[in-house]
């Protein structure tokens, strides 16, 4: 059910009268959610709009010339310019999933600094906490080799938390199952379980958040059919962003999420010093934003009823000065430009937004979309989008 003005506007003065009432308010049982199933796309890793959206230079054609005109393009969405707000990976996800600035806390330890989680609701606690969703249909789909992301599922705001969290999908939570479930099992040799313990310890101690080896049944069987189709060693199945959507693909089919994020990080490789690292990895990523797309079109129960947003979660620049070209970790202004692009049902087609927006505005938008109240949001829902 694609939301109009009036139910827009009437969402906007529920969510203010919250606000007034000094934060989230009891609300009436957890009804059937009826609205469109999201995915929101973190075009991660920080990218620049000179790769992705501008014409003439663009890595993303089917982002750019196929997916903007059905729907919002969004060319100067920006990261607020204030003390305190970094412009990495991390925290800018953080603020696309609570629509704060500054809304995380430090839980890192020595080597494991930048471990951050959430100190206000998340998209999926306000979300799950609306409506009756099981939590294996509100999905973060993470990359293997960030652990610390795995923190990302829900706040510690009072309100809400670790009930309404999401689940998540990586090839880090399918490593650890497997290994659990080998153990639990009871084979093996004493060589073979001696070093699956000493593995799964390992992965344990990269991420001790709620929300471990053991997840919701239908993940579990969904990780069992992985296992069967890829096998144990790792050298059958995707790897880095390709993973990513291999795991957003199975999710639609095996789970059916109705709210999902994926986040990929691929362009950030270009830390390795090839710039190319950086370009291929923007082509992937739009590739495979294709290849969901189109997913959903071809099923029924998405077709018509399925909103995406695009968005990064930083910029970058390009000083030619530096060793490795690309830098997002200094605050500079092309760090701090990003953009974003919602289609999907309700949403006005072949528009382009042409003003400055903020990237603390997805949450709301996204709550709008679903006809979720964000409270704790610092900015108001882009009523621009919707037709």
């Amino acid at each position: 059910m694609a939301i109009d003005r009036r139910q827009f506007n009437g969402g906007l003065i529920g969510a203010a009268a919250a606000a007034v009432a000094g934060g989230l308010v009891a609300g009436p049982a957890r009804a059937a959610y009826r609205g469109p199933n999201v995915v929101v796309v973190r075009f991660g890793g920080g990218v620049r709009r000179r790769e992705t959206i501008e014409a003439e230079t663009s890595f993303a054609p089917g982002l750019l010339h196929r997916l903007a005109p059905r729907g919002v393009l969004m060319p100067q969405m920006s990261i607020a310019q204030i003390d305190g707000v970094d412009t990495s990976h991390a925290e800018g996800t953080i603020n696309l999933l609570t629509g704060r600035y500054g809304a995380y806390r430090d839980v890192g330890e020595g080597a494991e600094i930048g471990h951050f989680e959430p100190t206000e609701p998340t998209l999926f606690e306000y979300f799950r906490s609306r409506f009756d969703i099981p939590a294996h249909q509100a999905l973060l789909v993470n990359g293997e080799d960030r652990p610390q992301e795995e923190f990302l599922s829900y706040g510690i705001h009072k309100s809400l938390g670790v009930a309404y969290r999401s689940e998540v999908l990586s090839l880090y939570r399918f490593k650890r199952w497997k290994l659990s479930r080998f153990l639990a099992e009871g084979g093996g040799t004493d060589e073979a379980r001696a070093a699956a313990e000493t593995e799964l310890a390992e992965l344990v101690a990269k991420q001790s958040r709620d929300g471990g080896a053991t997840q919701a049944p239908e993940i579990e069987a969904m990780w069992a059919e992985w296992q069967r189709y890829y096998g144990d060693d790792g050298l059958k199945n995707p790897r880095g962003d390709a993973a990513l959507t291999e795991l957003a693909l199975w999710a639609l089919r095996h789970l059916r999420p109705r709210l999902m994020m994926i986040n990929y990080q691929d362009p950030d490789y270009v830390h390795w010093g090839n710039a190319s690292h950086y370009t291929r990895a923007i082509a992937a990523i739009d590739r495979d934003l294709a290849r969901l797309v189109a997913a959903t079109d071809a099923d029924p129960e998405y077709a018509g009823n399925t909103v995406f947003m695009v968005v990064p979660d930083c910029g970058r620049d390009a000083n030619p000065l530096m060793s490795v070209p690309f830098q997002h970790h200094f605050n500079s202004r092309s760090a701090h430009e990003i953009f974003a692009l919602v289609f999907g049902p309700g949403i006005v087609r072949g528009r382009v937004l042409d003003k400055p927006v903020d990237q603390s505005a997805v949450a709301a938008t996204v709550g709008a979309i679903m006809g979720v109240e964000t409270p704790r949001t610092e900015s108001r829902a882009l009523e621009e989008i919707f037709a």
